[in-house]
């Protein structure tokens, strides 16, 4: 498959003015036809009831082989509006069926419920998948988000839930969803690294970290991923994050790599979202910033329809030219969600 190659121009030095939720991130205005050469088969890449004519691109995760493209389960469980269990498992065989096997969960995901709707996929193709989860968030009988817990006490008793509601006896990849403000990230990581010296788990990862903290985590043990939202319109990471991953060969994990969905085109208006659904509460969703965002959208489509592909189909091969990076991709049944943001540590 090949990949798209774009053109695009460094913003001036300093944080985006628009800061971490980049809620009316330049999008058109740093795109150009420049180079578009090098765009054949953008086409190619997967999308639903289309065929996959060539295989995914490969990536390494430590020693783990995956697809370039990945599958982030959230959805399928929570956040973004009613779940459907019969959709969300053929959305599952699917994506094993193109070849995407780095299947993405949490604990926090449905309050366990993610982790559970995997089983039944792991029960039948485990051996196909590469499978990532994450701890770190803890959640009441109701859904209500009470902390985030890295003590090293939790660490282990999180891993042992995560793996019975798995069905599994060890997890290729495992995260720390968030760093805990209480508990210095060495102390978490040492219990990370316990896991893995159990046959637990395969390798480490940490999810919204600076590079201070990725430098630090690292000197207790060996760092697969980071995971971290990336896409045309929240681009972060490449203000210390990335680089700090190139240098220390850290394999940078992207989510939400279609914009939670707005890069696709399919979310005009917040009416679009069902009821509950999540996206609703953050700030890039509400009405006057959204209809701001159509606009970059747009020229998105613009740039897309010129190459006979979508939008969606333009922002993954971006992506996935700008690193070498390996995009947990937001195919997902919807499901249902809260209004709640989550912190962002370390």
């Amino acid at each position: 498959m090949g990949r798209l190659r774009l053109c695009w121009r460094a913003p001036a030095r300093g944080r985006p003015p628009s800061g971490e939720l980049q809620d009316q991130a330049i999008i058109g205005q740093q795109l150009s036809y420049r180079r578009l050469d090098r765009s054949r088969n953008v086409a190619a890449l997967p999308i639903a009831g289309a065929a996959v004519s060539q295989p995914i691109p490969r990536r390494r995760i430590a020693g783990l082989d995956v697809a370039a493209l990945g599958l982030g389960c959230m959805g399928m469980s929570d956040f973004y509006g009613p779940a459907d269990r019969t959709q969300s498992l053929a959305v599952l065989d699917r994506a094993l069926d193109c070849g995407v096997n780095l299947l993405d969960t949490a604990d926090m995901y449905g309050n366990g419920a993610n982790e559970r709707l995997l089983a039944d996929v792991l029960a039948r193709r485990r051996d196909e998948i590469v499978l990532a989860t994450k701890f770190g968030f803890v959640r009441g009988a109701e859904g209500e988000v009470l902390g985030i817990d890295g003590r090293p006490e939790y660490v282990a008793r999180a891993c042992d839930a995560s793996l019975a509601r798995l069905g599994v006896e060890r997890i290729d990849l495992y995260y720390l969803h968030r760093v805990d403000p209480n508990v210095p990230i060495e102390e978490t990581v040492a219990a990370m690294a316990a896991l893995v010296a159990a046959g637990k788990v395969g390798h480490l990862g940490l999810s919204e970290v600076s590079a201070a903290t990725l430098r630090r985590a690292r000197a207790v043990h060996p760092i697969a991923a980071v995971q971290s939202e990336y896409s045309l319109w929240t681009r972060d990471v490449e203000h210390g994050v990335l680089p700090a991953c190139r240098e220390l060969g850290v394999s940078l994990v992207a989510y939400s790599p279609l914009g939670r969905g707005v890069l696709t085109g399919a979310i005009r208006r917040p009416d679009d979202l069902p009821a509950g659904d999540w996206r609703r509460g953050l700030p890039r969703f509400e009405a006057g910033n959204l209809a701001a965002n159509q606009a970059l959208v747009d020229a998105l489509a613009a740039i897309a329809a010129a190459r006979g592909c979508t939008p969606a189909q333009l922002a993954l091969a971006w992506l996935l030219d700008r690193v070498r990076t390996s995009c947990r991709s937001p195919v997902r049944a919807a499901s249902s969600g809260s209004t709640r943001t989550w912190p962002r540590h370390g």
